[in-house]
């Protein structure tokens, strides 16, 4: 039996999330203690500058352990289809890039986003402000370069924050990243592919996706939360038709978003709003397999508002899509972050453990994030059964060396034991070929 459709979404007019900036509190700000406030300062000048990398190490100045390590990972794949779907392309717009970041991201008055703005660009080896773009693409590049040369990166742009008549709203947006710039890159790169950014209310929304298609573009990239993005909104509707017709699939944040400030709008990434995208026959990729927070129950046969309906965690309401067979061949999800360790638990023993959702499953390592030490807990996954102890020290030495292939490594190495077999289950090897649903 098919579940009815989905209730009316709000107008991008009459929504509340579209009038509140998304910062911290001045209620929260105030609630900070003495001593918790000293702490944070301590914290936001010591823990970027432990966290800044080292250089980028090739497999062979690596030990035995690692090395085994990895040449076990690309066992059974092909090394040319490895394409890493879900790779920030983030700047401060040195060097004419374009790019640009809130400023409260900057601000000591914002001592919270700053610090995490921080953490990006400390893991992602930038040490000069003044070349900040230029040394982020170098680094990543050359990370790419000794883990797989032979594989791509997918570099995502990210639009603004905009009204519901198209225009920009700074204020709301956390960042910008052109589409110009990672064309640009994807251009003057074999190994990088561009994903263009491009919020469906802009006046310009169809040109744009056609010239984004034109330029070689491999996909479209949401974050509806941050963006003020409704999926279910009637005003998506001609971009949904124009995504199907290109043949461009569309790689969408869905869930509670953690990266960015967005507390007033994590209703925009219900999983269940993305039926408008897949019933007008676009391939829909939910990034992190919505795996953080909880929204309304759409599907609820009720009268009641969205803001009543029952809650439901983001990745149950995930995998009810899945479940669904007429989504087939339209619905998938990337695999990034599931390691982080707020999304370590249930989602990614599900995921291992449901070899029949694998061959709807892409790869990503949401970089800079896994480049940040303390969010990846090698310890605690093998508390949890799904990594086995003896190879924390040579996983640890891959993180170092290079975190896009200790990303892969481990990702590959993880398992989970199923009640009634004798062995682990772990990601299928098809998972990492996401060269193949892309195209």
């Amino acid at each position: 039996m098919q579940p009815p459709p989905p209730a009316a979404a709000p107008t991008p007019d009459s929504s509340p999330v579209r009038r509140r900036r998304l910062r911290l509190s001045r209620r929260g700000a105030l609630g900070l203690g003495g001593g918790a406030l000293a702490a944070l300062i301590g914290v936001r000048f010591a823990l970027p500058r432990w966290l800044r990398p080292g250089p980028v190490r090739t497999l062979d100045e690596l030990s035995p352990a690692a090395r085994q390590l990895a040449a076990a990972a690309f066992e059974g794949i092909v090394r040319e289809r490895i394409w890493d779907v879900h790779v920030h392309a983030v700047g401060l717009g040195t060097g004419g890039t374009g790019c640009w970041v809130n400023p409260d991201m900057r601000s000591h008055l914002h001592p919270i986003q700053k610090l995490q703005f921080d953490l990006y660009l400390a893991a992602s080896g930038v040490t000069d402000p003044d070349a900040a773009d230029a040394q982020y693409v170098d680094r990543l590049l050359a990370l790419h370069r000794a883990f797989n040369p032979a594989g791509k990166l997918l570099l995502l742009a990210f639009d603004y924050h905009r009204d519901a008549a198209g225009a920009i709203v700074r204020e709301l947006s956390p960042f910008h990243t052109p589409d110009d710039y990672v064309l640009g890159l994807a251009a003057r790169h074999d190994d990088v592919r561009a994903v263009a950014s491009i919020h469906p209310y802009r006046p310009d929304a169809l040109d744009a996706l056609d010239q984004a298609h034109d330029r070689g573009a491999v996909a479209i990239k949401w974050l509806p939360n941050a963006m003020g993005i409704d999926p279910a909104s009637a005003q998506c509707d001609r971009f949904y038709a124009r995504l199907a017709d290109l043949h461009l699939p569309l790689l969408t944040h869905a869930g509670l978003e953690k990266a960015v400030h967005a507390e007033e709008a994590q209703e925009l990434g219900n999983p269940l709003r993305l039926r408008r995208a897949l019933e007008a026959g676009c391939r829909v990729i939910v990034a992190h397999c919505a795996s953080l927070g909880t929204g309304a129950d759409l599907d609820h046969p009720s009268n009641r508002s969205d803001a009543t309906r029952p809650p439901v965690p983001c990745f149950d309401l995930f995998l009810r899509l899945m479940a669904e067979e007429r989504y087939r061949g339209l619905l998938f999800a990337d695999i990034s972050a599931l390691t982080l360790v707020n999304r370590s638990g249930r989602p990614l023993l599900e995921m291992l453990r449901r070899t029949d959702l694998h061959d709807r499953l892409v790869n990503g390592s949401d970089y800079p994030l896994v480049a940040i030490d303390p969010v990846i807990n090698l310890r605690l996954l093998v508390k949890k059964g799904v990594l086995d102890g003896s190879e924390r020290s040579a996983l640890r030495e891959l993180f170092e060396a290079n975190p896009l292939l200790f990303d892969f490594v481990l990702k590959r190495r993880l398992r989970v034991m199923t009640e009634g077999e004798g062995k682990g289950k772990g990601f299928a090897p098809q998972i990492f070929e996401s060269m193949v649903q892309l195209n």
